[in-house]
């Protein structure tokens, strides 16, 4: 006797199980679905005489079950990651008017900028360079190898004051006549707001500038500037 097996069947029957998807949990909530009908489909359709062996459901059954699990562990993080935003945004709150260190641009509104540079060790000079918000050099100042934050004016060697708008720091380490290190100094600046961007905690500068916690490696006591 000749059994005639519908396409259909043949294809579901031989058919495999997508693998979870490791993307985010749209995504495997959506492979988790598909499962389903596949699933369905194929207990469905199959060969009644040539069915899918009892160890390939086994192991679609696990397949399933790591789907599932993964859905809800998303599900989980995303509810967790929620409230630890929450919770920490609410902490933060504290720093608002207070001065947060971080190694940004400084937004230069007339009143002096605290700089704190970074001299590499064993050099023996230094000196801060100053970059306007298009990245051309405005000035270089002297400083100690030691260190220490030091208060930049805003003013040129004439006397002249700088326009407003964003400067950058960086501190220049030299040995005799070579540069051993260009690296950005950090400012302080006030803090006018803390908000959650993206699911990142964040503070938000004087000036509008947007940056997140893990950035600032210092917070002091506030002031005008």
């Amino acid at each position: 006797m000749t059994v005639i097996t519908s396409p259909t069947t043949s294809a579901t029957r031989t058919a495999t199980i997508p693998a979870p998807a490791t993307g985010s949990g749209t995504e495997i909530s959506a492979d988790f679905e598909t499962f389903l009908k596949m699933l369905t489909v194929q207990m469905q359709n199959q060969d009644p005489l040539n069915p899918v062996d009892s160890s390939d459901y086994a192991t679609q059954l696990a397949t399933f079950s790591g789907v599932e699990q993964q859905v809800q562990t998303n599900d989980l993080l995303r509810t967790l990651s929620g409230q630890m935003g929450t919770g920490g945004l609410a902490q933060l709150a504290g720093w608002v008017g207070m001065q947060a260190r971080a190694a940004v641009p400084a937004y230069f509104d007339g009143a002096p900028v605290t700089v704190v540079p970074k001299v590499e060790g064993g050099a023996d000079a230094a000196e801060i360079l100053v970059r306007n918000a298009a990245g051309n050099e405005v000035q270089r100042i002297d400083v100690p190898v030691a260190g220490g934050p030091m208060s930049w004016a805003g003013v040129a060697s004439n006397g002249t004051p700088f326009p407003k708008g964003y400067y950058s720091f960086s501190t220049v380490s030299l040995s005799g006549e070579e540069v051993i290190s260009d690296r950005p100094a950090e400012i302080y600046a006030r803090v006018i707001e803390v908000q959650v961007a993206g699911g990142v905690n964040t503070v938000v500068l004087a000036g509008g500038r947007n940056v997140p916690v893990t950035q600032i490696t210092a917070v002091r006591g506030g002031s005008t500037s």
